[in-house]
């Protein structure tokens, strides 16, 4: 009997050691648990995409069944400790990660790696999203299924405030800002006010002299990736914007409208100091400084003072040798575009000038004048 009573209190005790160390391990589980989804907060906050949120928590949940079968096989004390030495040791690394992603080219960082490779692009001019009905490329798929409503003509978004319209949502949500008069994103060099935050970023290259977008066959920096998109095309001779009447091409939307004036023959800006006409408003403005005399553009080289800014920029490639167009049939360079589509009609025989009298037609414009006087019976040349 005395032996059986033993061994009875000694089940008994055991018994309750057992319960004991169970009690103590699911105390230290939940304030394990508890310490995990207080340290897990933050990171749900500052995580603004969803589906990782909800990745994160199915890895956290199954680390918690994992953790329970451990407690019940294993000693309960020993378990805890290697959670609460180990779970934050691994959150902290993945924090490190993200606030590790910087581009190697512009310094702008990111927090995940997806949204630094497609940023990347930018800089490498990588687009591996190509429509299949123009053979356009693009960054981003998203940017790609928003060019593919062009094709359709659908603009199913329109202003209620101007009646614009437009095939992207998200193009649509940028425009009615424009309508706000809130603006509330300030240049901190000059005050200026913006309703946009991106703009204001762009505008405030001007103050820094930020330039983080780089032309890899000519190193021409510039500060938005639309002005070094204008700019390539110099180089791959793209000229996407056509004219319906001629069949004359552009690299830019604006250039093609500036040129459409010229076939309804309306110049309606003339200059009151010589009465010369122009077609567009930006060439008046530009002709107005010849009357002025005034020459703020010095050439560093030679003294020649200019008064536009891109003339002195044409005129010092006569020093430096910088010849930045070149002609892709022959290999010949230029300095300037002018003078590069001026030579680029050898190869292609286009002759857009033609005679109003016998329907002669010539390459230069110069050509065609000189020609027309066969017919006038201009003689504008006299001996002196």
């Amino acid at each position: 009997m005395d032996g059986e009573s033993t061994d009875a209190c000694r089940i008994s005790s055991d018994g309750e050691e057992e319960a004991s160390r169970r009690n103590y391990s699911r105390r230290n589980y939940r304030h394990t648990i508890v310490k995990m989804e207080f340290e897990e907060e933050p990171c749900r906050i500052k995580d603004e995409e969803t589906e990782e949120q909800i990745d994160v928590m199915e890895v956290n949940e199954g680390k918690r069944h994992q953790l329970q079968k451990k407690i019940e096989n294993e000693d309960g004390n020993t378990v805890v400790s290697q959670t609460e030495n180990n779970f934050p040791q691994k959150q902290a690394g993945k924090s490190g990660v993200k606030g590790s992603l910087t581009c190697s080219q512009c310094g702008k960082s990111f927090t995940k790696k997806g949204n630094l490779t497609v940023h990347m692009r930018i800089h490498t001019g990588e687009k591996p999203f190509t429509c299949s009905q123009c053979g356009k490329s693009f960054t981003q798929k998203i940017a790609l299924n928003d060019h593919l409503r062009c094709h359709s003509g659908v603009k199913s978004f329109s202003c209620d405030q101007c009646e614009k319209t437009f095939v992207a949502d998200s193009t649509f949500r940028r425009h009615l800002k424009v309508h706000s008069v809130v603006k509330p994103h300030f240049c901190s060099f000059c005050g200026k006010s913006f309703t946009q935050l991106q703009h204001l970023k762009v505008h405030e290259r001007i103050h820094t002299g930020v330039r983080p977008y780089m032309c890899f066959d000519c190193e021409k920096t510039f500060s938005t990736s639309a002005h070094l998109k204008l700019h390539q095309r110099i180089h791959t001779g793209e000229k996407p914007f056509t004219c319906s009447q001629c069949g004359k091409s552009f690299t830019n939307k604006r250039s093609l409208n500036n040129h459409m004036h010229h076939h309804s023959g309306v110049r309606s800006f003339s200059c009151d100091q010589c009465e010369k006409t122009f077609v567009v408003e930006s060439n008046l403005r530009r002709h107005l400084k010849v009357h002025t005399g005034v020459k703020p553009h010095v050439c560093s080289f030679c003294g020649k003072s200019f008064s536009l800014l891109e003339s002195l920029k044409i005129h010092e490639r006569i020093h430096t040798g910088v010849r930045p167009y070149m002609c892709f049939d022959c290999g010949k360079t230029f300095n300037t575009s002018s003078t590069l589509k001026q030579h680029q009609r050898i190869h292609t025989g286009e002759k857009p000038y033609k005679c109003s009298h016998c329907g002669k037609s010539f390459s230069l414009s110069g050509n065609l004048k000189t020609h027309e006087r066969v017919h006038t019976g201009e003689k504008p040349h006299q001996c002196s």
